[in-house]
């Protein structure tokens, strides 16, 4: 019989080898054992935790409790200390330990604002390297840096990122792909070159292509994925949809069997609400139709260009509605319109009648939520209006059931889902002049104001979306009345390239920001900080009457000669249609916005309206909005739901953001030899 091995104690008792041998294991660790860091995973735990397993650990692994806190600290928003910490890593790492470095010196630039340094560290790392954690992160990292602006390496990344993600993470990552796809405009799609193997985003491009080709008919749409998702099986899209284009799938019509039109009836804003319900009910009832662009007819102008105007009581007093010269374009041959990316846009015209029940509610009788509540009893399924800005800030502080589209919007849009707004204001056709003037690659502008609250709300949406786009701080300049230009103009004084800096949060001040799903606390601000502009001033946009206009234009040539280079830009405010030859060489080279109907969209109905109110083109255009309103309100729901939808409207290229806000693309146009020519 074998005899079994067997330690003897003091006391006689016998203990197996294997037990002894543990005892002694134990006995012989006298402190605790660290555990082991591996920075090519995640780093979920505290900064406080790896900072003191930093402290605890061995020469060999503390560099990598370094990194670890590092990542903790940038999540927790402690970027002067993660800063600090990344400084004090040792000189000799391991080429794991140097890659995590660049990696997380990338996610710290991010969050301190740092884009080109962050991309310039991204750019030099190997990818291939990295672990599959790391790569996810790298890949946000590059998707973070460029700062929500669509590029084919961005999207890339996206696709790239997607198959190492959760499910929640995966849905995040589709939406992404899909919201930087539908920012490439026709002119960046037409330039992409992409490599034979890369099926999945051929995919993407393809889904883009048919949504262009199908958004404004839904059930062609549906369709035309359903197609898609037979040839891309693989693609992560076919699995999931974007959300928007899910939207789509499950698109409701809004029903706009009973409308409630809510108007001022009397008062100072009867004259501009009879216009709008004018516009709305000639297109409710099939009398406007967007007609090919054609040759207007020359209509009889003035020699001077200061000939008496029809006037009227400016609705601008309350943001409603942008007003301008009282004539039409009688030489200009339109050019066809585009959306914001300059692809064509086929006009949506509205049955050609509807048995739609409209009923008027006056708004100057009694309040708001009174009226919205008898339209309510009354049956209607939408609301179009009200008008005036005091009653559409009470429609968005309040709610109601009904679907409403409001002929106005408050100073501070909030996200309702069953709320839109439509305005005529000249802040709208500031934010589009801002895309026009850097389209034509203008990179420095100043604006020209009258001074006063007009000017300053001007001047502040035009700055907000130039540095949207990427532009850097616009210059302002106020100026006074015409007697003051006049003055000016006869002492010999011009009108300088200098303003000051327009004060907008932009998107370079410091914000939270988002890596690889974790949401990164702005650091403080510095309040003393004042940007300049970053260059000498190449365009100018001009707010201003006909009048001032005439003043103005010399007075910028007198101060920097007529041909400085300088992009001249003007509102609608300013101009006058049908003016004299003289006026029109005067403003030579000058370009200008307004809407379609006035710039030549629709010669047949120009001419109606403008008989209909006796050549007061400010009324015209709330005509226009009223017809607008009408095919808004019948497409209510695409505005609501369908990202990218549009309309071909009379005011405009209509589409709405996030907030349903509609804006609008005008048309431009340019003094040219005398003539009025359409910009292309």
């Amino acid at each position: 019989m074998l005899s079994s091995l067997i330690v003897r104690t003091k006391s006689g008792r016998i203990i197996p080898v294997v037990l002894a041998a543990m005892l002694m294991a134990a006995c012989s660790g006298q402190a605790p054992q660290t555990p082991a860091a591996n920075i090519q995973a995640e780093a979920t735990a505290s900064s406080e935790y790896y900072l003191q397993q930093m402290q605890q650990s061995s020469d060999d692994n503390k560099a990598d409790w370094q990194l670890l806190a590092i990542r903790s600290l940038i999540r927790e928003g402690k970027l002067p200390q993660a800063a600090e910490l990344l400084g004090k890593l040792p000189q000799e790492l391991t080429d794991v330990q140097r890659q995590e470095q660049q990696l997380v010196s990338a996610e710290l630039s991010i969050a301190q604002k740092n884009m080109p340094n962050a991309s310039a560290i991204l750019a030099k790392l190997d990818v291939d390297s990295l672990s599959n954690s790391q790569k996810t992160r790298y890949y946000q990292a590059v998707i973070d840096a460029s700062q929500g602006k669509a590029s084919l390496p961005v999207i890339r990344a996206y696709i790239a990122q997607e198959p190492l993600l959760n499910d929640k993470q995966r849905l995040q990552n589709i939406n992404g792909t899909w919201a930087a796809l539908t920012q490439l405009t026709q002119a960046d799609l037409n330039s992409l070159v992409i490599n034979a193997d890369e099926n999945i985003l051929q995919g993407w491009l393809d889904l883009l292509r048919l949504y262009q080709d199908n958004k404004q008919d839904p059930s062609l749409l549906k369709a035309a994925i359903k197609d898609w998702q037979t040839r891309y099986p693989n693609n992560p899209a076919s699995k999931v949809l974007p959300t928007a284009l899910d939207n789509v799938l499950n698109f409701k019509q809004a029903s706009t069997s009973s409308v409630a039109l809510l108007l001022p009836l009397n008062g100072q804003a009867q004259v501009f609400a009879n216009a709008i319900q004018a516009g709305f009910n000639a297109a409710k009832n099939g009398a406007i139709t967007q007609s090919a662009p054609s040759q207007p007819q020359p209509a009889a102008a003035p020699d001077d260009a200061n000939a008496a105007q029809p006037t009227s009581t400016d609705p601008n007093a309350n943001g409603a509605v942008s007003t301008s010269g009282a004539a039409p374009v009688a030489e200009a041959t339109p050019a066809a319109q585009t959306d914001a990316d300059g692809m064509p846009v086929a006009p949506i015209v509205p049955p050609s009648a509807s048995n739609a029940q409209i009923k008027v509610y006056d708004t100057s009788s009694q309040p708001l939520p009174a009226l919205l509540a008898q339209a309510k009893q009354d049956g209607a399924t939408l609301v179009v209006g009200p008008l005036l800005k005091e009653n559409v800030d009470q429609l968005s502080a309040g709610s109601t059931p009904l679907n409403v589209l409001a002929l106005n919007q408050p100073e501070q849009v909030q996200n309702n889902p069953n709320i839109c707004y439509f305005a005529l204001s000249p802040e709208n056709e500031a934010r589009d002049a801002a895309k026009h003037i850097w389209d034509q690659g203008k990179r420095n502008p100043l604006i020209l104001t009258p001074r006063g609250a007009l000017g300053d709300r001007v001047a502040k949406a035009f700055a907000q979306e130039w540095q949207q786009l990427g532009g850097s701080t616009v210059l302002q300049q106020g100026f006074g009345s015409t007697g003051e230009l006049r003055q000016s103009i006869n002492g010999g004084t011009g009108i300088r390239m200098t303003g000051q800096p327009v004060m907008v949060a932009s998107a370079s001040q410091p914000q939270s920001v988002t890596i690889a799903g974790l949401t990164i606390p702005a650091p403080p601000a510095d309040a003393g900080a004042v940007s300049t502009s970053s260059g000498k001033v190449d365009a100018v946009y001009i707010i201003a009457t006909p009048a001032e206009l005439t003043l103005i234009k010399p007075m910028i040539d007198l101060a920097n000669g007529s041909h400085s280079g300088l992009g001249l830009y003007a509102s609608s405010r300013s101009y006058q249609a049908g003016s004299g030859p003289d006026f029109r060489l005067e403003m030579d080279g000058l370009q200008f916005s307004d809407i379609p109907l006035l710039a030549g969209s629709n010669p047949a109905l120009m001419q109606q309206a403008a008989a209909q109110f006796k050549n007061d083109y400010s009324l015209v255009r709330l005509y226009a909005m009223g017809a607008d309103a009408w095919v808004l309100a019948n497409h209510f729901s695409q505005m609501r739901q369908i990202g990218g939808f549009q309309l071909n409207g009379s005011t405009g290229v209509l589409s709405a953001d996030s907030n349903c806000v509609i804006n609008r693309k005008l048309p431009w146009l340019q003094y040219r030899a005398g003539s009025i020519v359409p910009m292309q």
